[in-house]
């Protein structure tokens, strides 16, 4: 998948769990036209704008960084309610991520999962209770995410993990 893809994927991801609330401050982005291949096809999106809270901001894809090796996780917990009843839809997991290795772990877990039949990956992290930074020797951290977002942006039925990847800076 190349990088701009990638960015394209995470910026749709943010956009959709992250939805601006009203009355905080706001600015314009453009989301680059893109093609997604789907398991029934692809579709073509033209280039859109979208109002976005002011510190959002899409983070880079790193050259210099690589998947943590000997790295595992378990879905503790993981529920998507895309109607609250409150104009809301919400995102809760608990992800225990695993470091197997002899040493000490710098670096921020990546989540694939798949929105209503299409794959994207994104960095949660940002926005979790417990972003798991760091993991020690022979240890583990339990990722936290909770987050409630407006509907205005469409009812999206269903969210599932595809796979979680540790990554860390090349060395």
């Amino acid at each position: 998948m190349t990088k701009t893809l990638k960015l394209i994927f995470i910026a749709i991801t943010f956009l959709i769990f992250f939805g601006c609330s009203s009355g905080d401050c706001t600015k314009m982005i453009t989301i680059p036209a893109q093609t997604i291949q789907t398991p029934s096809g692809s579709s073509y999106m033209p280039a859109y704008e979208r109002e976005v809270a002011c510190d959002f901001e899409i983070e880079p894809v790193e050259e210099n960084t690589k998947e943590l090796e000997n790295f595992s996780y378990e879905i503790l917990n993981f529920v998507y309610t895309p109607d609250t009843g409150k104009n809301t839809s919400r995102i809760q997991m608990e992800i225990k991520l695993n470091n197997l290795n002899d040493f000490n772990v710098t670096g921020v877990p990546i989540i694939t999962v798949n929105v209503d039949g299409t794959e994207s990956v994104g960095n949660f992290a940002s926005k979790a209770t417990s972003p798991c930074y760091g993991i020690d020797a022979k240890s583990s951290c339990i990722f936290t995410f909770d987050q409630e977002t407006s509907l205005s942006l469409g009812l999206i039925k269903s969210v599932k993990i595809v796979s979680v990847k540790y990554i860390v800076p090349k060395k």
